[in-house]
């Protein structure tokens, strides 16, 4: 039996693991111990999600929509037809008339390739994905607070926290979302850290937190404002740190002084006094770390609730330093990544701006072609531009907007008006269901390559089975419509492309495949000497000076009302990932949790006459579905939660479409919605 390492493909820890192969098929896992973020240990996932690798589902040739059916067809017919379409459209409609939606669940070659895919060969920067949809706010809010949209710190400090540190858990699930990680807080807190967990459900965290603030969705920024108060008016801020490193306090602490914890309490529904307790435990801390995901971006006001985080980071010295700074947690195995790879409509690779003439000029002479300086078209505005007639073709690669985008109705409106619809993916998902050509890829197992995780490290994925029937690499895919577009470079393997992308993006310059053969390395890393960055903005922030943000609260954009009385939020469960493809196709995962449900107060339940496992009917101004109710005190009265992983019952069915006005994220943690018993 054979073993070979590589990364885990679900969530953005980055842990590591042999897949032990037999006759070509993965037949069990063992957790990797060594320059291992898991160190031996991995999650429900990890040890029994690879059973989807070889489903019967797997897509396993090209296939092409005739007389409104897809059937299958050759590598060539599916290539051709594409090249063809996408010539003939740039031809009629010019080159912005063309999108594409890139791949977190991809590998850092790949997207490289799809950006570079679509601007030098398209001749567009309408490239974006679904960090759109996660951590978009984390992007603008974090590089206009530091000069850089990451997690400042490192996974592994949180195994040296002990009686004098402390962290901030808010709007992340992160026993479910990030189990490895969410075991070192439990840890953590066992020996002695201090706690604070802010969720509206209670959560895992919530049930061993110093201080739980059970605050209502959507009010984050009256929330941290509060706290931020506090530690002003207490004395306890560090004011060594905000004269010698920050700017704009002045107008950040008179916005502040506004929130008092009672002023919060009537907006968030958390007391006054737990407010004061959690302020001073994060301000009297030696180090406080702040961790962060979904709950904090998925708003409208998602890149002030960033911002706001980062100015309670800021008030209190919590930044570049060990066993602190403000960590977002990213959902997708390399999300990172992907941003990093410049699958953005504003950046190239390295988060240099496409709008920059001095960038631009850069990469026309790296690729060798004249390059469009004009931002391209976000998720959101793709959709809007496809209603518009304004773009015509759309290439959807690894990702799944059927499922995974609000307001599912409205995206299969547009994706059935778009003229030409590419998709590329390993199963026939629901947004694969209505493509004109669907090109079969290959999952983690079957290539070669990197992701990038959450703490910012470069880790290798390693070929382990042969890739099933007649699907290919996903890079190999988009290396072959490129040549059949008429460009004429020769990427004859991941690491060719990766060391292309190393020339032209500084962060990864000093990061080779040689140097992860044993283990990741952290950027930025600019040379070959350099050991990788453990932790951002030790003695210097990215951009100078770090910068406070005055931010005000904001309602959210939908709140019940007296025909949608309840409030609606989302999220996801242990066993499942993201729109379910994956795990839902691995049989010890969906065993656990094989069907949906919505979470119900038990005082909401009772007014509706409603009982655990009845048959109800989810509605809000968007949509309707059919689930299970699951009454239970993890959400308070007047508060519903869903998660997205269930075709069956979606829960972006129902989620509002209204977006964020920098990033444009949409407000998928708070809608209004109606609930009705359909039979016991």
């Amino acid at each position: 039996m054979e073993s070979v390492l590589t990364t885990c493909p679900y969530c953005g820890t980055g842990c590591t693991f042999y897949l032990n192969i037999k006759e070509d098929e993965i037949v069990s896992v063992t957790p990797n111990r060594t320059n291992a973020v898991n160190k031996g240990k991995l999650c429900s996932k990890g040890y029994f999600g690879f059973d989807f690798v070889h489903h019967r589902d797997r897509l396993k040739h090209p296939l092409i929509r005739r007389n409104g059916v897809l059937v299958e067809a050759t590598w060539d017919e599916a290539l051709n037809l594409i090249a063809t379409k996408l010539k003939d459209t740039i031809k009629e409609f010019g080159s912005d008339s063309i999108a594409a939606f890139s791949s977190a669940r991809c590998t850092n070659e790949e997207n490289y390739l799809m950006q570079k895919f679509m601007r030098a060969v398209i001749g567009t920067n309408n490239i974006d994905h679904c960090a759109r949809l996660c951590h978009s706010p984390t992007v603008a809010g974090l590089a206009t607070a530091f000069g850089s949209g990451a997690m400042t710190n490192s996974i592994d400090e949180i195994e040296k926290m002990g009686p004098k540190d402390a962290m901030f858990a808010i709007g992340t699930n992160t026993t479910e979302c990030h189990p490895i990680m969410g075991v070192l807080m439990l840890q953590a807190k066992a020996r002695g850290s201090k706690l604070i967990v802010a969720d509206p459900r209670e959560i895992d965290l919530a049930r061993h937190a110093d201080v739980w603030l059970q605050h209502k969705p959507g009010t984050d920024v009256a929330l941290l404002n509060a706290i931020s108060h506090v530690i002003l008016r207490e004395g306890i801020a560090d004011h060594d740190f905000i004269n010698a490193r920050t700017n704009n306090f002045a107008a950040f602490k008179q916005t502040v002084k506004r929130y008092t914890p009672e002023y919060a309490e009537l907006i968030t529904g958390v007391p006054a006094g737990k407010i004061i307790k959690a302020a001073k435990i994060i301000g009297q801390a030696d180090n406080t770390a702040t961790y962060y995901t979904m709950g904090i971006t998925q708003h409208t006001s998602g890149v002030d609730n960033v911002l706001s985080v980062a100015n309670l980071a800021m008030i209190t010295g919590n930044l570049g330093k060990e066993k602190a700074g403000v960590n977002p947690l990213r959902g997708q195995n390399n999300v990172q990544g992907s941003c990093d790879m410049g699958a953005l409509p504003n950046v190239y690779p390295g988060y240099q701006p496409v709008s920059d003439s001095s960038v631009n000029a850069k990469f026309q002479e790296a690729w060798k072609t004249p390059l469009s300086d004009k931002v391209g078209m976000t998720i959101p505005e793709v959709l809007h531009a496809i209603e518009e007639d304004k773009l015509k073709v759309l290439y959807v690669f690894g990702e799944n907007p059927m499922r995974s985008d609000p307001d599912i109705n409205h995206v299969k409106h547009c994706l059935e008006h778009v003229d030409f619809l590419v998709v590329q993916d390993i199963f026939l998902t629901e947004t694969a269901e209505l493509a004109d050509v669907v090109l079969p890829g290959t999952t983690f197992a079957e290539k070669d390559g990197t992701f990038t995780s959450t703490e910012r490290r470069v880790q290798r994925i390693r070929k382990a089975v042969s890739p099933r029937g007649n699907s290919r690499p996903d890079w190999k895919i988009i290396a072959d419509i490129m040549k059949a577009m008429g460009d004429s470079t020769d990427y004859s393997s991941p690491k060719k492309i990766y060391e292309e992308m190393q020339t032209v993006t500084p962060s990864y310059a000093g990061i080779t495949y040689s140097r992860i053969e044993k283990g990741g390395i952290q950027w930025p890393c600019g040379t070959i000497e350099h050991p990788g960055t453990p932790i951002l903005h030790v003695g210097t922030f990215n951009r100078g000076i770090g910068e406070f943000t005055a931010v005000d609260y904001r309602d959210p954009a939908e709140l019940p009302d007296h025909e949608y009385p309840l409030m609606l939020t989302t999220g996801r469960v242990v066993a499942h990932y993201h729109t379910g493809s994956m795990t839902r196709r691995s049989w010890g995962l969906h065993g656990t949790h094989p069907e949906g449900f919505l979470e119900i107060n038990p005082q909401d339940a009772q007014i509706l006459n409603i009982e655990d496992e009845d048959i109800i009917r989810v509605t809000s101004r968007r949509g309707t579905i059919t689930t299970k109710a699951q009454v239970t005190t993890r959400v308070a009265k007047g508060l519903t939660f869903i998660t997205f992983h269930f075709t069956e019952s979606p829960g972006n069915m129902l989620t509002n479409s209204a977006s964020d006005p920098v990033c444009q994220i949409p407000e998928f943690k708070v809608c209004a919605v109606k609930v009705e018993k359909l039979s016991g």
